[in-house]
């Protein structure tokens, strides 16, 4: 299977997880390409002064991969930030938040796979 970026679907997510400003993603695959196994894998664009509010995972755990920007990243109540290259994981039960403190906007991808 190949697919081209044109059939690639947009969001924008105000308020994300109650963060503020709008997230755009940029998603890969839809549910019939999980078959069960995970709710989103794609690319994820926080623009300056917006973030992706505290949240936990349960029954699945998240990754983000960091291909441009700055992240300020809540990883289990600590703060760490993360530049391109970095990956972090959020495992089921943990929590986790995201934010763009930077001038330009952050992008990463993002991969959301269920553990149950």
């Amino acid at each position: 299977m190949v697919k081209r970026p044109s059939s690639f679907s947009f969001e924008n997510q105000p308020n994300l997880r109650g963060g503020e400003g709008i997230i755009d993603i940029i998603n890969f695959f839809d549910s019939s390409d999980f078959n069960g196994m995970g709710r989103l894998y794609g690319i994820s664009i926080i623009h300056p002064g917006c973030s992706i509010g505290l949240h936990t995972h349960t029954g699945e755990q998240e990754a983000y991969y960091i291909l441009e920007g700055e992240a300020m990243y809540n990883d289990n109540g600590n703060d760490v930030i993360l530049y391109p290259g970095d990956l972090s994981i959020c495992r089921d039960g943990e929590f986790h938040a995201i934010r763009n403190d930077g001038a330009s906007d952050l992008r990463y991808i993002a991969l959301i796979s269920y553990t149950r």
